[in-house]
């Protein structure tokens, strides 16, 4: 049941997405954060709106260069959220 349940939660918060935003921080992501890390370290968090904004703040703090912001946010948010 709490399976369902998240893939429900990830399923409606994709549909609630803009897809080409979520294409662009897709996009983002792989420019500006594999440089220093694989996905995975990204992928395996679930993390809050906020919390996502905090990383990635703290991330261009240590030198990644993030172009679109807002694109990488949403997506971040959409898919790991």
């Amino acid at each position: 049941m709490k399976t369902l349940i998240c893939f429900v939660t990830f399923a409606a918060s994709l549909l609630a997405a803009d897809p080409a935003v979520i294409e662009k921080g897709r996009a983002e992501e792989k420019r500006a954060c594999v440089g220093c890390h694989g996905m995975r370290i990204t992928h395996i968090q679930r993390l809050s709106r906020a919390q996502w904004d905090r990383e990635i703040t703290k991330m261009v703090g240590w030198g990644a260069n993030v172009k679109e912001r807002e694109a990488l946010l949403e997506y971040l948010v959409a898919s790991y959220g």
